[in-house]
């Protein structure tokens, strides 16, 4: 899997290489969505439906949705047009009207309008209200969509809506709102449903062995069993809160290789990785361990990077393509593998905030071993690419340490700490930066 956020770059080199070299063109927010995504995400299985419909007296405007989300509507005149604004998320805009307007509509154009937020700019004919904005299913039930009926705001419009909202931006002109029309009213959405439509990020937890590798025994404890229980609650805990999306590498007793533990976590773009462990000693040691990478191994995978960088982010086709446009594709690599090297940094650096803050908290919940933050070359946490660390919750061979790994109040207590240090993790500017 490449990298998703220098990948989105070196797409938008492309565009902007093609406009630089004569080949000029205002960007449809279908576009500048594709450009700002994994290519994976375009490949949906169904499309999201789209229209551009009607006459004079009322136009239909639906745009192709990736989820339901929240959005204001408002229309404004000199010069006459509409403006939908969204959540930064996909769109699917229909085809452009062409030199005759379709109904209403002459034109319209979308994209990104600030970070995290995106715009839809609709050229009208004259005055209109939006009478409908509302967020549907497609007739399939397979895909949302927003949709627009736009209508005339000129006195003696033809139904019971257009003569009120006419009232309405009468109303706003009197304060000195000309030609504005105020955004249109939605139902109050529930914090449930809002948090359903919120952006989560994606936390892996990867309880440890399973299946037929039990991990340590003793003490009547075994590792697989504990730690699975102890991730479970973890997991039910993160989903209580609505901020999560959080998925598991195993949820039952099975062994997961190595490897794709850790590739499951790049796979799915997760924003932390979670390995579950208990140790074992032959001394009388106990208390909690975090581990995250060592070093050495870290430096390794960044240069490994910088030649994946190089080497696979662009496509074949996406190469081809930049060919004929004259790009410089030695100074794109190039920049890539500098970004590349930026974003390992930055995993580093966010990897490093996320073990200070479960030391933290966890040690207010359970005992830690003596310098509890400690690196290692453990492969399921050898990514450059999601912030990893694995926590070795306590000693199987210490007898304390093992009646608490398989008591329920213990797990209560502990996990609910891990919680408040992802929470603590997430409130950090780093954390919330781009991946």
């Amino acid at each position: 899997m490449g990298f998703g956020r220098p990948r989105r770059i070196a797409l938008r080199l492309l565009l902007l290489m093609a406009a630089a070299g004569g080949a000029a063109f205002p960007l449809s927010a279908a576009a500048q969505q594709l450009a700002a995504r994994p290519a994976a995400k375009t490949a949906a299985a169904h499309a999201p439906e789209t229209a551009l419909k009607g006459d004079r007296a009322r136009t239909r405007f639906i745009i192709g949705l990736e989820r339901t989300v929240e959005f204001q509507v408002f229309s404004l005149t000199n010069p006459n047009r509409v403006f939908v604004e969204l959540p930064d998320v996909m769109l699917q805009l229909p085809p452009q009207p062409g030199e005759a307007a379709v109904g209403l509509v002459k034109s319209f154009r979308g994209g990104q309008s600030a970070p995290g937020k995106a715009r839809v700019v609709i050229d009208v004919a004259g005055p209109v209200v939006v009478d409908k904005a509302a967020i549907e299913k497609s007739k399939d039930g397979k895909t949302t969509q927003l949709v627009l009926e736009i209508v005339p705001a000129e006195p003696g419009a033809s139904t019971k809506a257009d003569a009120k909202r006419t009232t309405l931006l009468a109303g706003a002109s009197g304060l000195g709102a000309v030609g504005v029309q105020p955004p249109i009213p939605r139902p109050a959405v529930s914090p449930q449903m809002r948090a359903l439509s919120m952006f989560k990020p994606v936390i892996v937890l990867d309880p440890g062995h399973g299946g037929d590798d039990t991990g340590a025994q003793k003490n009547g404890t075994v590792e697989k069993n504990v730690v699975l229980a102890f991730s479970l609650m973890l997991r039910d805990k993160l989903n209580a809160t609505g901020r999560y999306k959080v998925l598991m590498t195993r949820d039952t007793d099975v062994f997961v290789e190595l490897n794709k533990r850790r590739e499951f976590a790049e796979h799915n773009l997760a924003q932390l990785f979670v390995a579950v462990h208990a140790d074992y000693a032959q001394s009388s040691a106990r208390g909690a361990t975090i581990y995250s990478l060592r070093e050495s191994v870290a430096n390794s995978l960044q240069r490994s990077a910088r030649g994946e960088a190089s080497d696979n982010i662009l496509s074949d086709k996406e190469l081809a393509a930049a060919k004929p446009m004259d790009g410089d594709l030695g100074a794109i690599r190039g920049f890539l593998a500098d970004l590349i090297r930026l974003e390992v940094e930055r995993n580093r650096d966010r990897t490093s905030v996320f073990v200070k803050s479960v030391i933290e908290h966890m040690g207010e919940s359970t005992n830690l071993k003596d310098n509890p933050d400690r690196t290692a070359a453990f492969v399921v946490i050898k990514s450059a690419k999601v912030p990893s660390i694995l926590v070795e919750l306590g000693y199987v061979t210490n007898q304390e340490d093992a009646e608490l790994l398989k008591s329920e109040q213990w797990r209560e207590k502990v996990s609910a700490s891990i919680v408040t240090a992802i929470d603590n993790y997430f409130s950090n500017q780093l954390a919330r930066m781009p991946m």
